[in-house]
């Protein structure tokens, strides 16, 4: 007789919190953030992407939680590594297209 054991994975809720969105946008409107603005680009920022990651969030408050989980799940597949793997022939073209210059005789 055998015993066969499945095991079910169960993955973390996740909670929303809205915290590092009001933060973030409470950051923009300081001085020290809108000036940093102003001598990196020469204009000052207009918060619109904070106010949409807050709106966002709070859009993200008022659904069920299942609901949240698919949402976040499917933001998490979506995003785009930070790293970008190729092939060695693949790096050394790159190499070579991005700094081949520097070599050459001026």
């Amino acid at each position: 007789m055998s015993i066969v054991k499945e095991e079910v994975v169960v993955l973390p809720t996740r909670k929303v919190s809205c915290t590092k969105s009001f933060d973030a946008l409470w950051f923009c409107y300081s001085p020290v953030h809108q000036l940093q603005q102003y001598y990196r680009l020469g204009s000052l920022d207009n918060c619109s992407g904070k106010w949409s990651a807050v709106v966002d969030c709070l859009k993200l408050k008022t659904k069920r939680s299942h609901q949240v989980q698919e949402i976040l799940e499917t933001r998490e597949r979506e995003k785009t590594h930070i790293w970008t793997f190729r092939t060695p022939e693949e790096a050394a073209s790159n190499w070579k297209d991005m700094f081949g210059h520097v070599n050459d005789a001026e």
